[in-house]
């Protein structure tokens, strides 16, 4: 059983999500501020967590913000605000998605369930026959042990930056749009994903690239998308 933090200061919306999840077969934890969120983190093996950006003590950037200096649980945004800036804060502050309140049962379903299984695949060890090493001039990846390698030092990316980048680095050379990537990636279909993937690119691009300005490795296609350049 997977293990779900809801955190909303608004305690309708917390039990509703409750019982879409539920049903779905995951046990549900509830805060209801930024500190009881951080509490239940440090205490409890959370697999998901579900963080609204407005709380009170302390809002859901800045929770998030915490969570990522040494976990790298899956964080899905919600927030009553439609902006592209509050989405962009969010996803900077380290999630991976976001939602906007409010929303629809099956599309947070979906999101939640997306997000379970590439973490959950993320923790899994291939067979040792399958191919598992990627690599691309001095940029490795090896999906056994999930570790990025750039001239020899390890990055440390989230699991959606991890997943990103095996997926482009896996088929270097050739070039996705932003739909490609999203669903690829999400295994879901690409609905509004410009920022989500712009915004995990430019992160992407900051942990492996000497200079993320003039990219070695990460390459936009002006008009047409992304690729790993195929550095032998």
């Amino acid at each position: 059983m997977f293990n779900i933090l809801v955190c909303d200061d608004d305690k309708e919306i917390v039990n509703a999500i409750e019982i879409y999840l539920k049903k779905e077969g995951y046990k549900i934890y509830k805060a209801y501020n930024g500190i009881e969120a951080l509490q239940i983190i440090k205490n409890t093996e959370i697999h998901l967590i579900l963080l609204d950006i407005m709380m009170p003590k302390i809002d859901g950037i800045t929770v998030a913000t915490k969570i990522r200096k040494d976990k790298a649980i899956p964080i899905i945004m919600l927030s009553a605000k439609s902006e592209d800036y509050d989405k962009i804060n969010g996803l900077n502050s380290g999630a991976d998605d976001y939602i906007t309140k409010p929303f629809n049962p099956l599309e947070l379903i979906a999101r939640v369930n997306s997000q379970i299984r590439r973490y959950t695949s993320l923790g899994s060890i291939k067979k040792e026959e399958e191919e598992y090493i990627f690599k691309t001039g001095n940029l490795e990846i090896n999906d056994a042990t999930k570790e990025v390698l750039v001239d020899g030092n390890q990055i440390k990316l989230t699991p959606t930056e991890y997943n990103i980048l095996k997926f482009l680095t896996k088929n270097k050379g050739m070039v996705f749009s932003i739909n490609q990537i999203y669903e690829n990636v999400w295994e879901d279909e690409a609905y509004g994903a410009e920022n989500i993937i712009a915004v995990h690119i430019r992160h992407i691009r900051e942990k492996i690239e000497i200079n993320p300005k003039e990219p070695k490795y990460l390459k936009v296609i002006w008009g047409i998308g992304y690729k790993i350049e195929n550095i032998k």
